[in-house]
């Protein structure tokens, strides 16, 4: 793991940070107390924390010219994963219509902080955050993406870092191959074989984390994997033989789930400049008026907003 304060990265490289957005709302959703309510009624418990969430980490990065995007997710029922696999995330329970609510409020708030957010019916959060990592790079822009997500962790290079904010834990790629056991790229191959009961991929049983990174280790690749599987008996472990014949039976669906953990780093029609824009201090006040914010909150926001119009970030009407 890296300093739990600062990245790796080389000092002089200009920056991005791109953010799992949906995260932090889902925290912010279960952990914020409830009972504020907005000038509709709805409460509006879960954009307090998101509002917190950001107002954290901009008065970290107090900068006049900031690189940074949010990708939110959309309903899956259009997902192209759900073409591969129907059963995809089929194991989650329907997103409560107040909490759709506040998502649709989280992502204005974003945009009114100037600052880019993104989302698909077709293509999740990481798959944005994926597709904008390549522009990034590309870019000579060093990437950090905040996310407490095990999936965005395969996009880790000399030139990506993975943030995980809450924790206060930044990785590299020596630090992502410590925790995980096999480098990043080979990350969404140990979950197809392993498994991820978040997004209902069951994985391949007698197969967990531990074991799909010996036999990346050992093999290299899914293709050379499944292209090797009369030799995963002869490995030096007790439960080798077990393991061939629960690939051999699975060997089909081994490629489906790595098909639906690998990221799409081509979503369309995304954009790339992702530099952060002007405030616009007088919606963002009637923003908060809709939101009943008490006077307390708004001196609380009006802390960071204040900071950025010392950096030209604010106009002003």
């Amino acid at each position: 793991m890296i300093s739990k304060t600062c990245s790796s990265h080389n000092a002089e490289q200009p920056v991005t940070y791109l953010i799992d957005a949906s995260v932090y709302v889902f925290r912010a959703w279960y952990t914020w107390p409830k009972g504020h309510v907005d000038k509709n009624g709805q409460p509006i418990h879960a954009v307090l924390g998101f509002m917190d969430f950001v107002y954290q980490f901009l008065l970290q990065h107090k900068t006049k010219e900031m690189h940074i995007a949010f990708a939110f997710d959309e309903s899956q029922t259009q997902s192209m994963r759900l073409k591969i696999y129907p059963d995809y995330k089929k194991n989650r329970h329907p997103t409560d219509p107040n909490l759709r609510y506040q998502f649709q409020l989280c992502r204005r708030f974003v945009r009114l902080l100037g600052i880019i957010e993104a989302s698909s019916p077709r293509y999740e959060a990481d798959d944005l955050v994926a597709t904008w990592t390549r522009q990034q790079v590309k870019l000579n822009r060093h990437v950090i993406i905040l996310s407490a997500d095990k999936d965005l962790a395969q996009l880790v290079s000399e030139n990506v870092t993975w943030w995980e904010y809450v924790r206060n834990q930044q990785f590299d790629v020596k630090a992502v191959t410590k925790k995980f056991g096999v480098q990043p790229e080979k990350i969404a191959a140990q979950l197809a074989l392993a498994g991820d009961k978040a997004d209902n991929i069951r994985g391949v049983p007698e197969i967990g984390m531990a074991t799909a990174a010996k036999l990346l280790r050992k093999f290299g690749t899914i293709e050379q994997l499944l292209a090797s599987i009369d030799e995963i008996g002869k490995m030096k472990a007790k439960m080798a033989m077990r393991w061939q014949v629960a690939i051999q039976a699975h060997k089909e669906m081994i490629g489906i789930y790595y098909q639906l953990t690998c990221l799409c780093e081509h979503v369309p029609s995304l954009e790339s400049n992702l530099k952060r824009n002007p405030i616009d201090q007088h919606c963002l006040e009637v923003f908060y008026s809709d939101l009943q914010l008490d006077e307390l909150f708004q001196q609380h926001w009006n802390e960071a907003t204040n900071s950025c119009e010392a950096k030209g970030l604010i106009t002003n009407p």
